[in-house]
């Protein structure tokens, strides 16, 4: 699977609080993980099914500035929360899209992508028993996911705090939105709209301010600056 943009975004737009302890659930080969010890996470779980996916993740954790700080677990969700008695102060998924699409023939890909391992309503459950009195639950979904997705999470008492909707261009549909959850209901939740280019190859200035620290596409200067 290819890391694509918005990942990059949903990852760099995580509400990560300095040292908080972090869940990354169906971790792949890493990405969230890193992002979000690069923010600041004290320390971070990646839990992943596919064996070969958890093998990559654990060798990138290794690699990185913050081994120390990440961890990759090869097993289910289920069986992970079955056990654990930890709460964290944020879990963060990208959790498989499509319920009731066909398949790929790549039984990785169709993992990633599909349902099958994971239900979305199972994923809410697992949320709402790892998570933190205080903590938040961060996810992205495709449009037609999340309105029912939202009504899951109010059903086990997790409230939508914010939402950012991702496009292309502004001429652009949303993709994709991540979503923000916690435990205590707002009047208001906060709604915003992310247009990732200007024009083609030429990162709109909103989230090129998200993403200067993890792409090594831009300037040296301009990524020191944001490390400071």
């Amino acid at each position: 699977m290819k890391i694509c943009t918005d990942s990059l975004l949903f990852g760099a737009m995580m509400p990560v609080k300095p040292m908080a302890r972090v869940l990354d659930i169906g971790t792949g080969t890493g990405l969230l993980s890193l992002i979000a010890a690069q923010l600041g996470a004290g320390r971070v779980t990646g839990v992943e099914l596919m064996e070969g996916a958890c093998l990559e993740a654990e060798g990138n954790f290794e690699r990185s500035p913050w081994a120390g700080r990440l961890m990759a677990v090869w097993q289910s969700i289920q069986d992970f929360a079955d056990k654990q008695t930890e709460r964290y102060d944020l879990i963060v998924s990208n959790p498989p899209f499509f319920e009731n699409h066909a398949h790929a023939q790549e039984p990785m890909r169709n993992a990633a992508r599909h349902d099958a391992h994971l239900k979305h309503a199972e994923l809410v459950k697992i949320a709402d028993k790892l998570l933190a009195r205080d903590g938040l639950f961060y996810v992205v979904l495709p449009g037609q996911s999340v309105s029912g997705f939202i009504r899951q999470c109010m059903q086990s008492d997790l409230y939508l705090r914010r939402q950012t909707a991702f496009r292309g261009y502004v001429h652009n549909a949303p993709k994709v939105i991540a979503l923000t959850f916690g435990r205590t209901q707002t009047d208001q939740p906060e709604s915003e709209t992310m247009t990732i280019y200007d024009v083609p190859g030429v990162y709109s200035a909103a989230s090129r301010a998200y993403l200067t620290g993890f792409l090594l596409r831009f300037p040296v200067l301009e990524r020191a600056e944001f490390s400071r």
